[in-house]
C-alpha cells in the first residue's frame, strides 16, 4: 500500500516535470524576434534572399506557404512576416 502512494506521487511529480518543461520551450520561442525566427528556421533549408528581394505581399505569401513545412506557429509567421516588410 506505502509503495502504491510512493509509485504515484513520482509519476505526479515526473508528469508535472514534463509539463512545466515544455511550456519553457515555448515560451523560448515566442520570445524570438522576427529576425533571429527568420535566420534560424528559413536558413536550414536554403539560402534566404534579402528581405528587399520581395515585396509585402509576396513576402506574405512565401512565408504563410512556408509556414507549413517549417512548422511555424501563427505568432512565429508573424513575427517572420512583420520582420521582412519591415526590412524591405
Amino acid at each position: 500500500m506505502k509503495t502504491n502512494i510512493i509509485i504515484s506521487v513520482m509519476v505526479a511529480i515526473f508528469i508535472a516535470m514534463i509539463i512545466i518543461n515544455s511550456c519553457n520551450v515555448s515560451q523560448k520561442i515566442s520570445e524570438k524576434s522576427g529576425a533571429q525566427l527568420w535566420g534560424e528556421t528559413c536558413i536550414r533549408c536554403h539560402n534566404t534572399p534579402p528581405p528587399t528581394s520581395y515585396s509585402d505581399a509576396q513576402w506574405q505569401t512565401v512565408v504563410t506557404h512556408m509556414k507549413v513545412r517549417a512548422n511555424l506557429t501563427d505568432e512565429e509567421t508573424k513575427k517572420i512576416v512583420d520582420f521582412l516588410q519591415t526590412a524591405n
